[in-house]
């Protein structure tokens, strides 16, 4: 009785258009009134416990760092980084695309960011050189469902929250699927672009590749900051993403200065002069190789306790030094005799810079820019974790009244293992996913499929892997697919125009959640070769 209660108020209530949150909320509250043994105290109790997770942190983190990172500038460089590195290829630029969503992705964990910021850019890039925009579209709604599956993502934090898994492992869980996802939609648009000959960029040379790389590095060190930092155990998931979004505000107002009272001022002027660009840049790449090595270093060697400061900083200086003295003779004039005349005549363009950023630092915290970008975040911040500890609450009803091992045994009497048991998560989740968001889905069904699915003995790490490509799906699939309303949004097509654009791509995924739901090494093998194998410590 309890169970039938609580799921047909719970549908009930979506199915009326109530919140998603209020309908977990609400459904709970009244199961725990009329039907449990818990008393009315224990729903303030849990939605505390719920709010003091430190797990769920990180969320709010990675969201400031995603709308930093979401400015026209960092995309538009890790485009022109994707292009100028597979470009070359028949239909190239659409390649790029999907190259430079999942590069995004790593930055942003979210995929309708990751259309929007990608998508903005590419899509009309790709109608100027002849690619029809129903084309271009379906690639982007695809390919930004990746920022949900690449690491960091939010959905796989609000995952390991709701099933006490660990964060980290479920981030290295999807390094390989999410390069297996794009590769596999890249193979799918270069047969498209042979068949519809489709247009080539020209092969600009390696060098376009690596000023390309220059450009996106701040951007893109992002990721090694996340990832290495919690797997050099430096940081835990929740510091680096406070971590991350300190680095994203400073990059995107200080470095590439797309917003903020330094926007659009480049570092250097028309009229300085040629020795002085090259001294100037020479000591910009020597301290950021600096920079880079003592934390790449710092990465590597600090959970192993190896390598003093003393040393890597040794090494560091000695290679920054190296490259302080070749830049300025490969790219100067005057050879070894003018070296020192050269390095300080960068002097004046780096107190120019470094004068800018101390007038302005306290001014550019409280810009109308960045108070937007806060404003924004704190909105999907708020909107999001109101779901996710209304959902706890749901997921503490849902244990208390022992409902996922009724269900389990139920399912087991039917005669169903492993197999037949993923194959019915994977109906209920696409089913799902057509009408829900995927954190609030991904919230209801993880506390009831994870007891059955521990029971079968399925990896809890590839279970969820596998829920994040079913959500991955059903954020392109009507009628509430999220990319499909964001694309719809940039391209000015209608829903249905987006629907039927996305429609051959998304058979691409299909195939990819079948490989996915059945080879489990796609999944387990990162976590259990660098972390050993999950240990499930409470259920």
């Amino acid at each position: 009785m309890e169970t039938t209660f609580l799921f047909v108020m719970v549908l009930g209530l979506l199915f009326l258009g109530v919140p998603v949150a209020i309908s977990l909320g609400l459904s709970s509250i009244l199961t725990i009134a009329l039907f449990s043994s818990d008393s009315m105290s224990s729903v303030a109790l849990q939605l505390f416990t719920a709010s003091q997770n430190y797990t769920l942190l990180a969320i709010p983190f990675f969201i400031l760092a995603s709308a930093f990172m979401s400015t026209g500038g960092v995309a538009r460089r890790i485009i022109h980084f994707a292009i100028a590195t597979i470009g070359h290829f028949r239909g190239g630029l659409a390649m790029a695309s999907v190259f430079a969503c999942m590069m995004f992705a790593a930055l942003s964990g979210s995929s309708p960011a990751t259309v929007v910021a990608i998508g903005t850019i590419a899509i009309a890039g790709m109608r100027q050189v002849g690619y029809s925009k129903e084309f271009a579209a379906g690639i982007i709604a695809n390919a930004g469902t990746l920022g949900i599956l690449i690491p960091p993502s939010i959905v796989m934090v609000v995952y390991a929250a709701a099933t006490n898994v660990s964060v980290g492992r479920m981030f290295l869980a999807g390094i390989i699927p999410g390069i297996v996802a794009g590769l596999m939609l890249m193979i799918a648009i270069y047969i498209q672009a042979r068949r519809k000959n489709l247009p080539a960029e020209e092969w600009k040379g390696f060098g376009e590749v690596i000023a390309g790389g220059k450009e996106a590095g701040w951007g893109l060190f992002l990721i090694i900051i996340i990832l290495g930092g919690i797997y050099g155990g430096v940081f835990t998931p929740t510091e680096a993403a406070a971590v991350a979004a300190v680095y994203a505000a400073f990059v995107a107002l200080f470095i590439y200065r797309d917003m903020g009272p330094l926007k659009e001022k480049d570092w250097t002027e028309p009229t300085d002069s040629r020795r002085a660009t090259v001294g100037f840049k020479a000591l910009v790449y020597a301290l950021a190789f600096f920079f880079v090595w003592m934390m790449l270093s710092f990465f590597a060697f600090a959970q192993a306790g190896e390598g003093s400061f003393g040393t890597r900083a040794m090494i560091g200086l000695i290679c920054s030094a190296l490259i302080l003295i070749a830049y300025p003779l490969w790219r100067g004039d005057g050879g070894a005799s003018a070296l020192p005349a050269t390095l300080g005549a960068g002097l004046p363009v780096w107190g120019r810079n470094l004068g800018q950023i101390g007038r302005h630092f306290f001014g550019a915290l409280f810009h109308a820019d960045t108070h937007k970008v806060l404003v924004d975040a704190s909105k999907t911040t708020v909107m999001l974790m109101f779901i996710i500890v209304n959902a706890l609450l749901f997921a503490h009803v849902l244990t208390s009244e022992r409902i996922p091992d009724a269900i389990a045994a139920v399912m087991l009497d039917y005669g169903f293992n492993w197999f037949t048991f993923l194959i019915a998560v994977n109906i209920l989740l696409l089913i799902g996913g057509q009408f829900m968001e995927p954190s609030g889905l991904l919230l209801i069904v993880a506390p009831v499929v994870f007891p059955i699915a521990m029971e079968l003995g399925v990896d809890p790490i590839h279970l969820g892997i596998i829920m994040v490509v079913n959500m991955e799906i059903g954020m392109i699939t009507p009628p509430i697919g999220l990319n499909l309303f964001v694309t719809s949004g940039i391209t000015g097509m209608s829903l249905i125009q987006v629907v039927r654009a996305a429609l051959p791509f998304v058979g691409v995924l299909f195939i990819f959640l079948l490989l996915v739901t059945y080879v489990p090494w796609l999944s387990t093998a990162v976590p259990t070769a660098l972390m050993g194998p999950e240990i499930i410590t409470s259920r």
